[in-house]
């Protein structure tokens, strides 16, 4: 008997329109060149609960993910019906030792920085699979897994990246270490490339992840994983050529794939990004990166996630008819309210028709 207040089922005609979708997000990396972009529009969803509820109860956080379905099923956007053991960014430091804290109304972060000296990089350890809030995690999995409708999935939980995951262990002193402490900056990215690489398997048996594709934002994506560079922009691109790059370039080879996160200011590291081996997407903040200027850099089979408001230029430009130069892409657009989102969804789909 599920403890759900308001269980969803989804009928035949939305299961069968969701195969057709995900044969749609596979050939943006299958078919570039004549593939349809996808939309994802993003509604507030009512009644809320606060995040200190939806954290400490398993049941409240898969409702809360299946009510977000519920607004993507009203406007029949792009959205996949996925899923999400929302645990925050920071639970590859956790594991390390890092403090997790709950900040009121929001998701646990890194309260602390276990790493004081560069030097003592060499006496930290690859934690275990179960170390941190893990052992919460796989509990809150297999609930989930329990209580899943049919044809809903479980999203892909946050793994961060090797930098960012370094950053929170070591703090802003990192910035120096690129400096004064190449060596065990180094050591150190090596020591969270090698736990994420036991990590990923790991989380996706656990999650059941089909081969190949992975579930996450909302989009099924090809490849196994995401990682997070949310900070290169505070780097400079020599430091990510040299230093973190080989690091992403060896996760990603090893796992088969996968896509970048970049929610960072800068523009120039964007085209190390793109040169990375195995990396199929790009995911970027819209009010610092022009859609029509990435469509022309990015690689025919890198997919570009395009997310921002009703106020970016570039979301303006597409409601008034203009559209990039790309097909494979996915546009993510926050409003208001429901009514809205149609009326958006509406004038996307007519842009992209005329490509």
């Amino acid at each position: 008997m599920t403890r759900l207040k308001n269980p969803l089922i989804l009928s035949d005609a939305q299961l069968s329109r969701y195969e057709q979708l995900y044969r749609r997000y596979q050939q943006l990396y299958l078919d570039p060149e004549n593939c349809s972009p996808m939309f994802l529009i993003g509604v507030p969803l009512e009644n809320c609960p606060p995040w200190e509820e939806i954290l400490a109860d398993p049941y409240v956080m898969l409702q809360y993910g299946l009510d977000n379905i519920r607004n993507h099923l009203e406007l029949e956007d792009d959205a996949v019906p996925t899923v999400r053991v929302e645990f925050g960014t920071a639970q590859v430091a956790a594991a390390f030792g890092c403090e997790m804290v709950i900040p009121p109304n929001n998701l646990p972060a890194a309260g602390s920085h276990i790493l004081k000296r560069a030097e003592d990089v060499y006496h930290l350890q690859k934690p275990s699979l179960t170390a941190g809030w893990y052992g919460r995690l796989k509990e809150y999995t297999e609930i989930f897994l329990e209580n899943l409708p049919e044809g809903v999935y479980i999203q892909h939980p946050d793994i961060q990246s090797p930098f960012n995951t370094a950053h929170l262990i070591r703090g802003n002193d990192i910035f120096t270490d690129f400096y004064d402490h190449p060596q065990e900056l180094d050591a150190l990215l090596d020591l969270v490339t090698d736990t994420m690489l036991d990590l990923i398997p790991y989380l996706r048996r656990m999650i059941n992840a089909q081969p190949d594709w992975f579930f996450d934002w909302g989009a099924l994506w090809k490849g196994a994983a995401r990682i997070s560079n949310c900070s290169m922009h505070m780097i400079r691109p020599q430091f990510y050529r040299q230093h973190v790059m080989p690091r992403d370039i060896r996760i990603l080879q090893t796992i088969g794939g996968g896509r970048i996160h970049y929610c960072g200011s800068s523009g120039e590291v964007i085209d190390d990004f793109f040169k990375v081996p195995f990396n199929h997407g790009l995911d970027y903040d819209a009010q610092y990166h022009d859609i029509w200027d990435l469509a022309r850099r990015a690689p025919r089979q890198v997919t570009l996630l395009h997310w921002g408001s009703l106020n970016d230029r570039a979301i303006r430009r597409m409601l008034n008819g203009e559209f990039p130069p790309k097909r494979n892409i996915i546009i993510q657009v926050f409003v208001s309210s429901p009514e809205e989102g149609r009326e958006v969804l509406k004038k996307l789909r007519r842009a992209a028709d005329a490509l």
